[in-house]
Formats: C-alpha cells, structure tokens, sequence
C-alpha cells in the first residue's frame, strides 16, 4: 500500500470510529485534495485487500477486522494519557491490601474507558505448609491447601472411591509429614515410587490432590468490573444475539483467562481484534491487554473489552497506566 492508501484507510477508520456510520468517497473527498472518482479507486483497492466493507446496501465502507488489525499496528499514533488530577488516580490505591487493589484497577479501568475491565489475578502459590481433607459427602472431599505466606486455598476433590475419616488423616498426615514445603511439582516428583507403596485408596485420592494443587485452570482467578457498561455501546445495544455472546463471554471465564494469560509474561500493551485473533470468539470486539507486576516481576494482566470500534489512542495508554498503578501499589504494599 501507499502513501495515499495508508492516509485515506487512516480517515476512514478514525471516521467511523467517531460516529459508526460508513464512510462514503464523497465524505472522504472533503478531507482530501482528490475526486471522489479517485478516492473510489482507492477504496475499490482497499477492499480487495480485505481492509473495508461495504454493510449491507450502503456505498459507504467500514473497518474489517483486518483493517483494524493493520490501523493499530501501523497507522496509529499513541500520545500517553494525561490526568486531570494525577495525584486523584494515585490516592485510589493507598491503603488497599492486594486483592482490593485488584478490583480497584478493574473498576479504574472499566471507569476511565467506559467499557469492561478484566484482572487476571497472580497466581496462587502452589508451594505447601500444610493440607487436610474434610469429608463433605461421599466421594466428595474438600482439600484444604495453606500456603507458607498464611494464605488458605479450597479445592473441591471427587475421587472414585469413598473415603473414611480416618483414611482422610492418614494421607493429610503423610503429606504433611514427609512433603510440606514442597511445590506441588516436586511432590508429583518424588511420590512416584511411594504412591505404590501405599493403599490403593490413599493413592489415588493423593494423586487427585497433587493434581487438583497443580491444575493452572484453578490457580488463577478474572477480577471482572463494568460488564454491565457494554449494554449502553449502541453497536451491541441494538443486535441481542451480539449481546448475548458478549456476557457469554464472561461466563466462559476460562476462555477469557486463556485470553489473559497469552500476555501473562510479555511486556507492553497487547491488542487482540475479533476476527483476527483467534482467542477473540467474535468479530467486533477488541481486548486490550498489559502486564502488570510486584516489584519488577509480571504476575498477571489487566485489560479492558470493548466494541472494535473504540478509541484506541485514547483506551490503549489508559490500560498501559492502570497496569502501572497497580503494579506500583503491589510493590509498595
């Protein structure tokens, strides 16, 4: 593409960005020293290369997920965001323990943006002091994990056997006796032999609690705030099917942890376009991700969800700030 080609795909976005209607050659032409007969031409090229459309019967033209995925990678110019009140933004996290702090930069994000504020929180430390089992039913066991930091973590077990009382404490005191202080790695490790050793029971309820400590899915949780906001974008306010996959989106948190964790341990701000990315389940909505961390380390990510027509110049460099918030308020607490 050139010159001309870049210019006119960059007005024509930001256009329909600004309003949400398509863009004609006619609108175009005022914008530009050229006939609307030449703007045709270019814009005839660029949907040949799969950057416009035409919705409907209209002969005006907008974004595909392709088009927008070249505009921010190419064409866009990000200015850093500046606060009205800056020192506003930094009280909001004084005085907030960590798992405050995490809702806090959803809702500051979901604010700030008007759309969706997600948080991958970090993840739950899979080292071990101690464990116990609680019978709550037959075949169904609670295991209780505390971390060395004090922090208590629940799974709920569903073995395939029945276990007594008794049978229950023998294996939390064999865990805690031989392997306490260990990740749930080494002790999946180095249980290989003695799991044999023992009876059949205690070695498959050990096994599901090894499993059950080592399962990423349940390692890391969403901090979600503003979803609700998404009923006020008029592109989804007025298609209820649209709307319907978007909460179904938040219901499948697994799928949006997925999502998150791709950025997990990566630096800078990340875009993923519906349509052209692949962990995005639908065409015209945009996830714009960045790490955040303690004390230098990345622990997890925060973003916002949105429709693809969204600012992007002003909503990328507010996710890049709140990542930075919360990161400065995790390493100062």
């Amino acid at each position: 593409m050139d010159d001309r080609a870049n210019a006119l795909l960059k007005a024509l976005i930001e256009r329909y960005i600004d309003d949400g209607q398509p863009v004609g050659s006619r609108t175009l032409s005022k914008l530009f020293e050229l006939s609307p007969a030449t703007i045709r031409n270019v814009m005839a090229d660029l949907e040949d290369l799969g950057l416009i459309h035409s919705p409907h019967t209209s002969a005006g033209r907008i974004p595909t997920p392709r088009g927008y995925r070249l505009f921010v990678d190419n064409l866009l110019v990000i200015k850093p965001y500046e606060l009205e009140e800056p020192s506003e933004l930094h009280d909001i996290f004084s005085n907030t323990g960590p798992s405050k702090a995490l809702s806090v930069a959803a809702s500051l994000v979901s604010n700030l943006t008007q759309f969706a504020g997600v948080v991958l929180t970090p993840k739950r430390s899979q080292v071990f002091r101690q464990i116990e089992f609680i019978r709550l039913s037959q075949r169904r066991i609670l295991l209780i994990i505390v971390t060395p930091d004090g922090d208590v973590q629940n799974r709920i077990l569903s073995p395939v056997h029945d276990y007594t009382e008794a049978q229950l404490i023998e294996a939390a005191n064999y865990f805690n006796y031989n392997f306490a202080g260990k990740s749930f790695e080494q002790v999946r490790e180095q249980i290989g032999t003695e799991l044999n050793q023992l009876k059949e029971e205690i070695s498959s309820l050990m096994q599901a609690a090894v499993d059950a400590g080592n399962d990423d899915d349940q390692e890391s949780s969403v901090v979600i705030s503003g979803e609700r906001r998404l009923l006020e974008i008029k592109d989804f306010a007025t298609d209820m099917d649209r709307l319907r996959k978007m909460f179904s989106l938040f219901e499948q948190k697994t799928d949006l942890m997925q999502l998150l964790d791709v950025t997990d341990r990566s630096q800078g701000v990340k875009i993923y376009i519906g349509g052209d990315s692949s962990l995005v389940p639908m065409e015209d909505v945009s996830v714009i991700t960045a790490p955040y961390g303690v004390d230098g380390k990345i622990v997890g990510t925060l973003g916002v969800i949105g429709p693809s027509r969204m600012s992007y110049n002003r909503v990328i460099p507010i996710v890049d700030l709140t990542a930075r918030l919360l990161s400065n308020a995790l390493s100062h607490q």
